[in-house]
């Protein structure tokens, strides 16, 4: 097995493991009805500013 070789398993490894926790956060959030922890619904660019008004 040559350097090539090793790097490619590498690569692979990295994205199967950057796929999985990107589908484990998607069910995650779906399952908790898109709402995070503080029970806001949105998503994170929204910021917390938008409750402050009520």
């Amino acid at each position: 097995m040559n350097q090539n070789d090793m790097l490619f398993l590498v690569l692979i490894l990295i994205g199967l493991s950057s796929l999985t926790i990107i589908v484990v956060q998607f069910v995650r959030s779906r399952r908790r009805g898109g709402r995070d922890e503080h029970g806001h619904s949105g998503n994170w660019w929204e910021g917390p500013w938008g409750d402050d008004k009520r």
